[in-house]
């Protein structure tokens, strides 16, 4: 299998990415769960040296979930497991952040493929570790 150079990011408008970040803040405050591990584990970074391939819906309540991920020391690439159930505000939030995602609402069977490919390698060409999918 040979490695593919990934992109920092790709989504169908980073302009959204404002949007999405009010949303998130709403959605944290409906997501205590993830919040109490961010206030208890966030200090101690326990996933540290955790490299995550992520594939689920790419919604807001998933921006909540990353952004909970890379709190707790995680490296994280994300990819929307599903061609219609992107949120595009939610992935250009995550974008924006500085967590390579690849996703927008509405993208052909070629262009999930793709998406899907760029998660897996790394920028620095480490491999990654752990895979967080549906099983879709």
């Amino acid at each position: 299998m040979s490695t593919v150079s990934a992109l920092p990011y790709k989504v169908a408008n980073i302009e959204l990415a404002e949007l999405g970040r009010k949303e998130i803040e709403i959605a944290e405050i409906e997501m205590p769960g993830l919040m109490a591990l961010r206030e208890k584990y966030g200090k101690t970074k326990p996933l540290k040296g955790a490299r995550i391939a992520g594939c689920l819906h790419m919604t807001i309540q998933t921006a909540v979930l990353i952004e909970t991920l890379t709190a707790l020391g995680a490296e994280v690439q994300w990819s929307s497991c599903n061609i219609f159930s992107t949120q595009d505000h939610a992935a250009a939030a995550i974008a924006a952040s500085g967590v390579p995602v690849y996703a927008w609402k509405g993208m052909s069977a070629e262009e999930f493929d793709w998406c899907i490919e760029q998660t897996l390698f790394f920028p620095d060409g480490e491999p990654l570790n752990m895979i967080l999918d549906d099983g879709g």
